[in-house]
């Protein structure tokens, strides 16, 4: 049974929800939605990611969009950071990056890692404000500071390619490395890269074996694709391997 009854969802903690959580989604989910009914404000945001995600509970985009506004409305930072992805990706909601950006700087603000990427790529990007690199890059650097493997690898690559700093390939080096042991795949791939670059193949092969368990399928075709050219026949059957497993990419990487 989940450790507190309905009647006293309403003071339930994260701690007493994460072991609601741990039960079949099904019968969680009645229970999520009485303590985000009784106004907690953590059952308000998992709830709108059972909507969303469906899980435990039909999938309705609008309805998610409804309860991760109540959470908003109490300054919840992954709740602020889901209405920016609602409003990016169109999920129950008109697509309006401006929105969404607006509502990854508040999580960003709030000192969520995925707020602060969030609103970093869309600065880098000019998705919904304008293009603005140095901010980008501070705001990643505040992110991959929590260890936020993702952005970890993105401040890798502001250095890697000198964008708004000086070209620093150590520096990049040392980022890609801690990004991959962090498991971004990216970062493994990158890292990888980088040493068969300084012709360290045999402590990068490792690093491409790990691809394929976290990888997207276009990803994968991808660093088939550029490890293909290598010299090294080591590098060049790891890249047919890879190739073997992404045969028909179709989505973004």
């Amino acid at each position: 049974m989940p450790p507190v009854s309905p009647r006293h969802l309403n003071t339930a903690s994260a701690e007493d929800l994460a072991e609601i959580l741990r039960g079949p989604p099904e019968r969680a989910a009645p229970w999520i939605r009485t303590a985000a009914e009784g106004g907690v404000t953590e059952a308000q945001a998992v709830f709108g990611q059972m909507l969303l995600d469906g899980h435990g509970v039909p999938v309705d985009r609008e309805q998610a969009v409804y309860w991760f506004k109540r959470a908003a409305d109490a300054n919840h930072p992954m709740a602020l950071n889901m209405l920016g992805q609602c409003h990016r990706h169109g999920w129950g909601v008109p697509a309006n990056l401006v929105l969404a950006a607006y509502w990854y700087r508040l999580a960003a603000q709030q000192g969520l890692d995925w707020g602060m990427y969030n609103y970093a790529t869309a600065l880098a990007l000019g998705e919904g404000v304008p293009t603005d690199r140095e901010q980008a890059l501070e705001w990643f650097q505040r992110a991959a500071a929590a260890g936020h493997a993702k952005s970890i690898n993105i401040v890798g690559g502001f250095h890697e390619d000198g964008w708004v700093v000086p070209a620093d390939k150590d520096l990049a080096f040392d980022h890609y490395r801690r990004a991959a042991e962090a498991g971004d795949f990216r970062g493994q791939f990158n890292y990888a890269r980088l040493l068969i670059e300084r012709g360290e193949i045999e402590a990068a092969l490792p690093w491409l074996d790990k691809l394929p368990a976290t990888a997207t399928t276009p990803f994968l075709a991808k660093a088939a694709a550029f490890l293909q050219k290598a010299r090294d026949p080591r590098v060049r059957a790891k890249a047919a391997l890879l190739h073997a497993q992404a045969p028909n990419p179709s989505t973004p990487a």
